[in-house]
Order: structure tokens, then C-alpha cells, then sequence
């Protein structure tokens, strides 16, 4: 706030409801950081069930007997995890993309899914490790598959004990969202941008757009939380 003084910045917050939810005749409708909202969040989503995909598809190579699973599973986590987040992005929609056929939000999807996928995998192997062996042999024992035991005796204890990691890593991703503005998506923090580019309030928009940032992810712990206490007292 002091800075803003020292540089004579006029504060202008009256004009950020306008950009928030718009009237048209009464009728209320998204402004356009709501709708850079909406777009955030879909592309959150959605990369998030990928990243749990990739995450768990991983861990499983990685724990497996196989030397080429293994192998494969070691040289993703070591690309991902030891170059920008923004060059993967930039790599994916300058060279996979065109030659996938893969779209704007397609590429950010599978950006953010490949990146936050290598590091969910380590959550998911040691969850996976966690299990004694002899739940494992125990459900053989009773003539489940090996697919039936993951889903109906593995799995269900994995996710129940890594909830908490999981939240953190959703929280994470839904704030690297939005480095997609790089590539021209919609998102929140590419209508904040546009939005100070057309008013000249810097200051306002992107305190704007951090409560909002703040508040998805505030609710994400929150219901984490939650889930958690009824996992508790259950």
C-alpha cells in the first residue's frame, strides 16, 4: 500500500465488481475473471484426473520387475523433474502439438498432468509400499486377481492414507495452471492481464486474481480437511 502512495497510484476498487459479474436488464452473468475462473478450474480438473492416471501408472512401473518398465518409468521422472515446467509447455505446444493435432487446452492439459504426474507417482509408490505384504497375500489367498486386489484391497488404502500429499499436489497444480496463459488459453490469470492492459489497474486486478487463486485452493484444504476428520472418526 505505501508503495502505492509513494508512486502516486490512484486506487480505483469500485470498478472491480464489473469485472467480476456483469448486468445486462437485471440478468446476472460472469464477468471475465469468473469466466478465466470457470476456465482454471476445467483445465485443473481435468488435468488432475490425468495426473492421478499418470501418477499411479508410473509408481506401479517403477515398483514393477520389469527392467524396461523401470527404466522407462526413471527416465520420465528425471526429464520432468529436471527441466522448467514452462520449456515442457513451450516443447508441447511447439513441436507434440502440431504433430498430435493436439489444441490449446489439449497441450496445457497434458502439460500440467506430465508435470504434476511425475511428482504424484512418488506419493503413489510410497503409499503403495506402505501395504504389508501380507494384505497383498491375503487377497490371493481368497482368489482375487491381481487387478481385483488393487482395486478392491490396495488401492482403497493407498488413497485413504495418501489424501493429505494428494491435496497438496492439487493445490499445486491448480497454481501452476496458470503459466498456460503463456500460450494464450483463457484462464484467470490471462483475463487479469488483459484486464490491466485495458484499465491500467495493476494493483487492483491482481490482488483480484489472488484472493481468487487463494480461495479455490483455501477450499480444496479445507474439504481435504474435512474428508480426513470423517476418515478419523469413522
Amino acid at each position: 500500500m505505501r508503495g502505492a502512495e509513494n508512486i502516486n497510484y490512484r486506487w480505483q476498487w469500485y470498478r472491480v465488481d464489473d469485472f467480476l459479474f456483469t448486468s445486462d436488464n437485471g440478468a446476472w452473468a460472469a464477468g471475465p475473471l469468473i469466466q478465466g475462473l470457470f476456465v482454471t478450474l476445467e483445465i485443473s480438473v481435468l488435468s488432475l484426473i490425468l495426473t492421478l492416471v499418470i501418477g499411479l501408472a508410473t509408481a506401479l512401473l517403477r515398483l514393477s520387475s520389469s527392467v524396461v518398465g523401470r527404466g522407462l518409468a526413471r527416465g520420465y521422472l528425471e526429464l520432468i523433474r529436471n527441466t522448467p515446467l514452462l520449456i515442457q509447455l513451450y516443447v508441447m505446444y511447439f513441436v507434440l502439438g502440431p504433430i498430435l493435432g493436439w489444441g490449446q487446452t489439449t497441450t496445457a492439459i497434458a502439460c500440467l498432468a506430465a508435470f504434476q504426474g511425475a511428482y504424484t507417482s512418488e506419493i503413489f509408490r510410497a503409499g503403495l509400499r506402505a501395504i504389508p505384504r501380507g494384505q497383498v497375500e491375503a487377497g490371493e489367498s481368497l482368489g482375487l486377481t491381481r487387478l481385483d486386489n488393487y482395486r478392491y484391497v490396495i488401492l482403497p488404502q493407498v488413497l485413504r492414507n495418501m489424501l493429505p500429499p494428494l491435496t497438496n499436489e492439487a493445490v499445486s497444480l491448480v497454481k501452476n495452471s496458470s503459466i498456460v496463459s503463456v500460450i494464450a488459453i483463457f484462464d484467470l490469470t490471462t483475463q487479469g492481464r488483459n484486464l490491466i492492459a485495458d484499465t491500467f489497474l495493476t494493483f487492483e486486478i491482481w490482488l483480484t486474481v489472488a484472493a481468487i487463486y487463494l480461495a479455490v485452493t483455501l477450499a480444496l484444504s479445507t474439504a481435504a480437511a474435512m474428508a480426513e476428520r470423517r476418515r478419523a472418526g469413522a
